[in-house]
């Protein structure tokens, strides 16, 4: 397995905007309810995060602030901006972030949370799909591709979840995202797969599980995926997580990057190495990276115990 590289560089510029689909399922497994995250392992040959696995996810891009002008969302530009929580955003811009999410979970793993702009008309998920992707392969913005068809974006299945801010030196990338997490349930009508594209593979699995193949040396993950993994761990169910999410103000997760004796170690709120005392997440505060891999102080271990 190919590791993942250590940055050296510091860059200046200011973060991108992006967001990123924490895609949840409830299933029943040799007889006991779990819940599933969907993760996807990202091409080796990407400038971002090559080989590791990840949420579905991306920049926010031009036609995405055109879809919140268009209105083409079943919620208003306010109401958004008031549910993500961010008064230092503009109300387009808040709208925008979701649409981020939404656009990116359909390009990369094919899943469409949309409704008919004829209220109670019913969709052919499989067929809507279908004939929305031929018209983006065919160079139709997606905007449009969904103005054409008659469909609106469904912002209300996504709920904020977390923001990171990529530190001015990045430990396993030379780039820089104002990165929001949403949560977003499966719809049960609908596959997830990643594209063969950006991405070469995808699993369904559960938290747990999902460290427990980091610590194995089995897949590759990012300090914030690994993060985010601990902190969904802590849930049985997807209704206890959207409840949790709707019932917090998403925290903004700006880790402290630095080098002590020549290792790396990213640090997170209630570190001593950074600058807010107070913690904010489940699980370690401080992370080392160490032969290309992120590891807690008490070793990998560590991730797989109760916080």
């Amino acid at each position: 397995m190919a590791f993942m590289q250590l940055n050296e560089e510091t860059i200046e510029s200011a973060p991108k905007p992006a967001a990123s689909l924490v895609l949840l399922r409830d299933v029943r497994h040799e007889g006991l309810e779990r819940m599933e995250v969907f993760l996807m392992k990202r091409h080796s040959a990407s400038k971002v995060l090559g080989g590791a696995y990840v949420f579905p996810g991306g920049k926010l891009d031009d036609d995405d602030r055109a879809l919140v002008v268009s209105e083409q969302l079943v919620q208003s530009a306010s109401d958004l901006h008031q549910q993500l929580q961010e008064p230092e955003q503009s109300p387009h811009g808040a709208a925008a972030l979701y649409v981020a999410a939404l656009r990116e979970a359909f390009e990369e793993c094919g899943v469409l949370f949309a409704k008919h702009k004829e209220a109670g008309k019913e969709i052919d998920f499989l067929q809507t799909a279908k004939l929305l992707s031929a018209h983006v392969q065919q160079g139709l913005p997606f905007s449009q591709a969904l103005r054409e068809m008659a469909l609106l974006l469904d912002t209300q299945a996504l709920v904020p979840w977390a923001r990171w801010i990529t530190p001015k030196t990045p430990t396993v990338s030379n780039q820089r995202f104002d990165a929001r997490f949403f949560i977003g349930v499966m719809p049960k009508n609908q596959t997830a797969l990643h594209d063969n594209f950006e991405t070469t593979h995808s699993t369904w699995i559960t938290p747990k599980e999902a460290l427990e193949s980091y610590c194995n040396k089995e897949i590759e993950l990012a300090a914030p995926q690994i993060m985010s993994l601990i902190g969904l761990s802590a849930f049985a169910c997807t209704a206890e997580v959207v409840a949790h999410a709707k019932a917090q103000r998403p925290p903004k997760i700006e880790p402290h990057s630095t080098t002590i004796d020549g290792v790396r170690a990213v640090c997170f709120p209630g570190d001593a190495l950074h600058p807010l005392g107070d913690k904010i997440l489940h699980g370690p505060t401080r992370l080392w990276f160490k032969a290309g891999r992120f590891e807690p102080t008490e070793g990998l271990d560590r991730l797989l115990m109760d916080f």
